[in-house]
């Protein structure tokens, strides 16, 4: 076919396409230049690129991102030139590599001239991402690069177009580098200088939320971070920040403080609303029952929320009339709505306080109208201490007492010698004290005084066949010998009986060894009962020994016995 083409002088078509390639009239292999269409046929173009010369490209590089191509003969494209003529005396073209040398060259010179590249992230790869630029061209992304902060979750952001700056860059090597933190940086420091110039104490301002901490969150005020502090977020209480925000939420806060030297804001959001507890007096007066929700509960209470902001704490002892309660966990739990009342409200200092026993009729109040001093009343003991018996009157109303109360007769010590919780009793009311919502009670008060008659009625030696056993002690047994009227029979004048011992309820035979009327106590004993006794007790309770050459008369129990006992029984007094 090249003797077809021979000119004068005997040379071919290639051989004066290579002279002129010498002379440069032709651009080289491996370089760009300039053609026409010729003709566009089914499955290639035919472009004529000069010097007589033609090449093919196949139609699917002049396709668009459709797949349609509109190439038209007469229409001028830039080509790029992989080899020269073949046997067909076509030149090799390529209008795809062409493209991409072109947009190579373009990125080199946007490089140069540090201008910005626009690109669309197109897929996730080791240690970043992938975007396609200009021609279709692939860059490298690094995840360090992409953001400001660390971004966990890279694959929301394929697909999204962003403007980028070259960082580095390699034509020979294919290796083009991005950088979109750079631009958010430069961009974070313009907004920055602005944010700067009108930033003051007391201007409220927009912002978004950047980050979320245990303590507050970070809002972006623009190119400048101000902390927002938990206790600055609402008016009521807060547990943790991410209760109230997300990031990107946008909100209008107030600027508490800034420090120009290290560039600190304080931002506060509670502060742009007004102080709920400006009205708190007018709304929550005393006596007024509420509703609220249980926010926290500790030893000494459980803290209530009636609006946002807005708490008040109902104390232990403000619980409940009748039940000793503990801890508050036992009645309430946070997150409960309850009903209670306002008892007190202070305003500056930020309290409420509340009650919830207030919302049931007060049992002492009951009570009073019910009872008064003298009156007779049947319980149960509740409890048992060294001074005294505490006996349930009414339901959240106790009496208590007094050991000295309990018997006319003996002497006790220990009030559980003779009691026990749980035991029936009765008592008389002996006061009332309504400052203290205390109440006296006495049992020996259910019987007269004895004393005056005791002498008389329960003289020394007295026998009691069938006296009844109401307590057994270490130190001796109590008995009743009437109601009224007990005795102690001590550890060393009780006798046991045959086979047992003596226990509560029991009959036992005693008599009177001692009555002392000082002391007021009444002594007995179950040893030789009935038989003559050489030295009867004295009133003093104690035993006088026998003095050899004193008669066998009983010991002086009279001023005018201890006279006679002095003179020798010489003087009669009758």
């Amino acid at each position: 076919m090249t003797e077809s083409f021979e000119m004068a002088g005997g040379d071919s078509f290639a051989a004066l396409f290579e002279k002129s390639v010498e002379n440069g009239d032709f651009a080289r292999e491996g370089e760009i230049i300039s053609g026409t269409v010729v003709s566009v046929g089914r499955d290639a173009v035919v472009v004529d690129i000069g010097g007589k010369s033609e090449g093919v490209i196949p139609l699917r590089e002049f396709a668009d991102a459709a797949g349609q191509s509109a190439v038209k003969a007469g229409d001028r494209v830039d080509v790029y030139i992989e080899s020269r003529e073949n046997d067909d005396g076509l030149v090799t073209l390529s209008k795809e590599k062409a493209d991409k040398m072109k947009v190579w060259d373009e990125i080199s010179n946007a490089c140069e001239a540090d201008e910005l590249i626009e690109g669309t992230i197109s897929q996730r790869v080791k240690g970043g991402l992938s975007v396609t630029i200009r021609g279709g061209v692939k860059a490298f992304l690094p995840g360090s690069q992409v953001d400001l902060r660390p971004i966990r979750n890279l694959d929301k952001l394929i697909g999204q177009t962003y403007k980028f700056k070259v960082i580095k860059f390699n034509k020979k090597r294919g290796n083009i580098v991005l950088s979109r933190r750079v631009l958010l940086e430069r961009e974070r420091d313009e907004q920055k200088q602005k944010t700067l110039e009108v930033l003051t104490e007391g201007m409220v301002v927009k912002g978004t939320i950047k980050n979320i901490t245990e303590y507050g969150a970070f809002v972006d005020l623009g190119g400048i971070d101000g902390l927002l502090h938990i206790t600055d977020m609402s008016w009521g209480r807060v547990n943790h920040p991410s209760e109230v925000f997300q990031v990107g939420d946008e909100v209008t806060v107030k600027v508490l403080k800034y420090n120009p030297e290290t560039e600190r804001v304080s931002l506060g959001l509670k502060q742009t609303q007004e102080d709920p507890w400006n009205h708190a007096e007018e709304a929550y007066p005393a006596g007024k029952k509420v509703r609220g929700k249980v926010m926290s509960i500790t030893d000494y209470g459980a803290f209530v929320e009636l609006e946002p902001g807005v708490e008040g704490l109902i104390h232990v002892s403000e619980m409940s009339w009748t039940k000793k309660v503990k801890h508050p966990s036992k009645l309430l739990e946070v997150g409960q709505e309850i009903e209670c009342q306002v008892l007190e409200v202070d305003a500056r200092a930020k309290r409420i306080s509340l009650g919830l026993k207030q919302l049931e009729p007060d049992p002492w109040m009951l009570f009073t109208d019910k009872y008064h001093p003298g009156d007779k009343i049947a319980g149960k003991v509740r409890s048992l201490t060294d001074y005294g018996v505490f006996v349930g009157i009414e339901e959240g109303v106790d009496g208590m007492v007094h050991k000295s109360d309990l018997s006319w007769s003996v002497r006790v010590n220990n009030p559980s010698d003779l009691y026990h919780k749980g035991d029936d009793v009765e008592a008389i009311i002996l006061s009332i004290n309504h400052d203290e919502k205390k109440v006296s009670l006495g049992i020996k008060q259910l019987w007269d005084d004895p004393w005056p008659t005791m002498l008389t009625e329960f003289p020394m030696g007295r026998v009691f066949d069938d006296a009844k056993v109401i307590s057994v002690v270490d130190y001796g047994v109590f008995v009743r010998l009437r109601e009224g009227v007990e005795g102690l029979i001590s550890t060393g004048d009780v006798q046991e009986p045959e086979g047992g011992k003596i226990k509560v309820g029991d009959k036992v035979k005693c008599e009177v060894s001692s009555l002392d009327t000082i002391e007021r106590r009444l002594f007995l004993t179950m040893k030789n009962v009935g038989a003559e006794k050489l030295a009867p007790a004295d009133t003093s309770g104690k035993k006088k020994k026998k003095v050899e050459g004193e008669d066998d008369r009983p010991a002086a129990g009279t001023i005018g016995d201890l006279i006679r006992e002095k003179l020798g029984g010489k003087l009669d007094l009758k």
